[in-house]
């Protein structure tokens, strides 16, 4: 598989998601050519999951929609998506970096008319709802999915569904004879902007997540509450599909514990605040929110939203890290139990549903990259690093501050490529 642009005047980013995005974006528009990888089918990452955004809650396809744009206009920068890194050599100025490209099955012919989905009937696990519904082997990512290429899933390939696909598609876009391949690009630079992973909910056992299907992590219920996801809106309880009007929304479910995530995660306070203000949308005044906190950290122009959420008669706050979850077995509510530090009473509170604001945990190894990154002890890339991190490989960020950091990560990789490029013509 050939790449006609890389050179070590070429910068590499490697994922695809917001900060990705960004850096690639800000390279490309100062003139450098820029090549981006993603591992999943489409751009976007979890910002593309989101419903809304802290603290203007604005939807986050406006952001998108502008990036997506920039891209489509810019010829400097080559997306390849299903693309994973298996190794890089190398150093500044020079690197050689050998990529995975996983097939989809479905090629450039497709025009995303919907007809391979109508004509399969197996279903998988919806990744983009993190399992919480179903979706056809033959599926669209999204509606903001980029490339708007379908994806059929390779569960079908080998099974009539794949033939019945093929068959309903009339641009020949259907081949599920796409093999992997392998790319052997050569870069200048390197962003690392693989972005962020939830902690695994099941590790945290007085939670009972693995147990109790009424309690779900921040990120499902971020789905779950939009309109295109995969309750419609809907806050239904798991067990039993009844709305959920009683909800407690546990803070460092996995962050600032030696036993799980010694870092803070950052968004976690605020993500909690936001979906607060989903449950008075879906539920009105009958709707009840309960935020069991360590502490809240609602810093710069956040504040004014935290106490916003704080004169809302709807919402409640108990000081308390919740120290076990147990269930009713009839109704499948759950009790929360712990002490209020706040007058240190004990306390056995019943909820509908449990939301764990879940932390966030490093994705930045998986690749055999070189011994010169440096990472901090919770995982994530340290400044010292010659492959320059962006986003959330480089620690916990917001949507906001990620772009920022990015744009900074694009910069310096510039500066690697100018002065490389100054090196050869004075050779």
């Amino acid at each position: 598989m050939t790449n006609p642009i890389a050179t070590s005047q070429t910068i590499l980013v490697v994922g695809g998601g917001i900060s990705g995005m960004t850096a690639a974006l800000e390279a490309a528009e100062c003139g450098k050519q820029v090549i981006l990888l993603e591992k999943s089918p489409t751009l976007g990452g979890r910002t593309s999951l989101l419903y809304r955004y802290f603290p203007k809650l604005c939807h986050p396809v406006c952001g998108l929609e502008i990036n997506l744009r920039r891209l489509k206009g810019n010829r400097n920068v080559r997306v390849i998506t299903l693309a994973e890194v298996s190794r890089i050599s190398g150093a500044r100025g020079n690197y050689t970096v050998s990529v995975k490209v996983s097939p989809r099955y479905i090629n450039e012919n497709c025009t995303a008319c919907g007809d391979c989905a109508k004509a399969v009937s197996a279903e998988i696990p919806n990744p983009y709802n993190y399992g919480l519904d179903q979706t056809k082997v033959a599926y669209l990512p999204h509606d903001m999915a980029y490339p708007l290429r379908y994806v059929l899933d390779p569960s079908a390939i080998g099974t009539a569904d794949a033939d019945k696909a093929r068959a309903a598609c009339k641009y020949n876009a259907v081949d599920p004879g796409m093999k992997p391949e392998t790319m052997e690009l050569t870069a200048g630079a390197v962003i690392w902007a693989t972005g962020w992973q939830p902690y695994d909910a099941a590790k945290i056992q007085p939670y009972g997540y693995d147990r109790f299907p009424n309690v779900i992590t921040s990120l499902e219920f971020e789905r779950m509450c939009d309109p295109h996801g995969p309750t419609g809106g809907k806050i239904l309880r798991p067990s039993d599909n009844r709305e959920a009007k009683n909800i407690a929304f546990i803070q460092c479910a996995g962050s600032r514990d030696e036993n799980h995530l010694r870092h803070c995660s950052r968004i976690c306070c605020m993500a909690s605040l936001k979906q607060t203000q989903y449950v008075r949308e879906a539920c009105g005044e009958e709707g009840k929110s309960t935020v069991y906190y360590i502490d809240i950290r609602a810093i710069d122009r956040f504040e004014d939203f935290y106490q916003k959420v704080r004169k809302d008669p709807t919402v409640s706050f108990i000081k308390s890290k919740v120290a076990r979850i147990a269930q009713e077995s009839k109704s499948g509510d759950l009790i929360l139990h712990g002490v209020d530090t706040e007058g240190y009473h004990r306390y056995a509170n019943t909820h509908d549903l449990v939301v764990l604001a879940i932390g966030m945990a490093p994705s930045v190894h998986g690749a055999d990259i070189p011994a010169e990154i440096i990472a901090d002890s919770s995982g994530f890339l340290e400044p010292g690093s010659n492959i320059f991190g962006a986003g959330c490989a480089s620690g916990p960020l917001d949507v906001n501050r990620s772009v920022q950091h990015a744009t900074a990560a694009a910069l310096r990789a510039i500066q690697v490529i100018n002065k490389a490029a100054g090196e050869e013509a004075s050779v």
